[in-house]
């Protein structure tokens, strides 16, 4: 197998997950936002639809050895695949048929009894499996967690990471370092969230049997007494147990405290130390909308202490510091639930939030992924993400993904030079669609209840003829950026 399972994520190619509770949100619903970094990669969309199995079937996924019972039948589900070189177990995201998100988040490194420092496929049999398979299996946030810890105690994960399993009512976190033990905290109905990519699940109720909070793995308290990662200051008194602490391996990694830093900042307006940078969550003092996630998940620190822009001087992508919207970023999105599931939506931008604009997807409602922004279907995806093609890789002016790369590209030999105008007609655009969301979702709802699947296929054009505007934006900015420069050199030779 090959090294890319391990060599795909390095300490500044970390994810940003922005969590909110029901309350704390303007819409009553559970908000989500994430950016997925990666590297050497490029990303394809695709609808999965459902799938029966005959009894007795089982699942395998190349990057383990799990051999896993599977169940009788998958649900269907939108798909964000990251391909590279030799295939990549950690970064692709999922919203089901039902309404369930899945992202995750690095967390490296956890302690492993075996001694190894990295990912240890070697002795535990499960990476990539955990995420598609909630996906599949899970009708809401809560059953994600339950589907999760089921394959983790069953299997062992080879990894440490932080999943967020979110609905419409309930955002989760599972905290997962390698092994079979797990801890997953829910984020409260009032409360705001943001990972630094490192654990921040310190304290546990184990007294909450009930499950309104807190779910656990049977053993995780007395593995970590065992290898001497925990000792209880009263014996059989696990009241001080700081899973954070039990299952972390070093110290804080300098980059990820700097992003937490400058998420709180903006999210709740506080100054941490770096000593400070441990919170689960915050409680929130204000209804946060999908523009305050967009906010945080398009930020280079500006601003702030810890700006090294020198006014975009310096790109931002480029200054030596780990940004939120950062050099590996390829995608970012926020999910705004519904209590009409198909009215889910999903503002998407690819590589850079800053640079793309956000494009509405109603990926519950999808029955088809919009042109130019998969090249292969999903079966095929699905039995090549291990194994993708060089020639795959390659530029492609066909991928819809190209066209947004090469305006990125475009931005990194001149940020300040092509910020403002990209910034002023990205927000145009963004207020257009904000304009055109109460049509769409109006004539929907006057359709459904006539015709399903006639509303299912008003968002699915919807959703496609956007996707197709965005595109056609980035080719226009590209010729007009370019023209521009030309125009600039010229007269400067002059």
């Amino acid at each position: 197998m090959s090294d890319y399972f391990f060599l795909k994520e390095n300490e500044n190619a970390n994810c940003s997950t922005i969590l909110v509770g029901k309350d704390a949100s303007v819409t009553g619903k559970v908000l989500l936002g994430h950016n997925e970094d990666d590297e050497d990669c490029i990303v394809q969309l695709h609808y999965v639809p459902r799938f029966k199995h005959k009894p007795g079937s089982v699942i395998t996924f190349p990057d383990a050895k799990a051999v896993i019972p599977q169940v009788e039948e998958t649900y269907a589900y939108y798909w964000s695949e990251v391909r590279c070189k030799g295939g990549i177990s950690f970064a692709d995201g999922f919203v089901n048929e039902h309404g369930v998100v899945v992202v995750s988040n690095a967390c490296r490194p956890s302690k492993d009894a075996t001694g190894c420092e990295r990912d240890n496929r070697e002795a535990y049999d499960m990476g990539y499996a955990l995420r598609r398979l909630v996906a599949e299996r899970a009708k809401t946030a809560r059953e994600g967690v339950l589907v999760a810890a089921w394959l983790i105690e069953t299997f062992g994960y080879f990894s440490s990471r932080s999943y967020s399993i979110a609905d419409k009512d309930e955002a989760w976190v599972v905290r997962v370092p390698k092994g079979h033990n797990y801890v997953a905290r829910r984020v409260g109905d009032d409360e705001v969230f943001y990972i630094p990519n490192h654990y921040t699940i310190h304290e546990v109720d184990f007294t909450d049997t009930e499950h309104k909070k807190f779910f656990w793995s049977e053993n995780v308290v007395s593995f970590a007494i065992e290898n001497g990662w925990y000792t209880p200051a009263v014996e059989g008194d696990y009241s001080d147990f700081d899973f954070a602490a039990a299952y972390q391996d070093g110290p804080l990694k300098p980059n990820n405290i700097l992003r937490a830093r400058n998420a709180w900042r903006l999210l709740k307006g506080v100054e941490l130390s770096d000593d400070e940078i441990k919170p689960f969550t915050f409680k929130a003092d204000k209804k946060y909308c999908a523009e305050d996630l967009k906010k945080v998940l398009s930020f280079h620190y500006e601003g702030t202490p810890d700006d090294e822009t020198d006014g975009y001087k310096r790109n931002p992508h480029r200054t030596g510091v780990s940004s939120i919207c950062g050099n590996t970023t390829v995608e970012s999105i926020v999910v705004e639930f519904n209590d009409d599931i198909n009215l889910t939506r999903m503002l998407r931008a690819s590589p850079k939030p800053c640079i793309t604009p956000y494009a509405p997807w109603y990926p519950v409602a999808l029955t088809r992924i919009p042109k130019g922004y998969n090249w292969m279907g999903p079966e095929a995806a699905q039995v090549s993400h291990f194994f993708v093609d060089d020639a795959e890789l390659d530029y492609d002016p066909a991928k819809a993904w190209w066209t947004f790369r090469t305006l990125h590209f475009f931005t990194e030999f001149d940020y300040k030079g092509t910020n403002e105008y990209i910034k002023k007609s990205k927000a145009a655009l963004e207020a257009q669609w904000e304009t055109e969301k109460a049509g769409i979702e109006q004539a929907y709802l006057a359709l459904k209840d006539v015709d399903i699947d006639a509303a299912k296929e008003l968002l699915t054009s919807y959703t496609c003829r956007q996707a197709e505007k965005a595109w056609q934006w980035a080719k226009s900015l590209i010729r007009t950026l370019g023209e521009e420069k030309i125009a600039k050199n010229c007269a400067e030779w002059e």
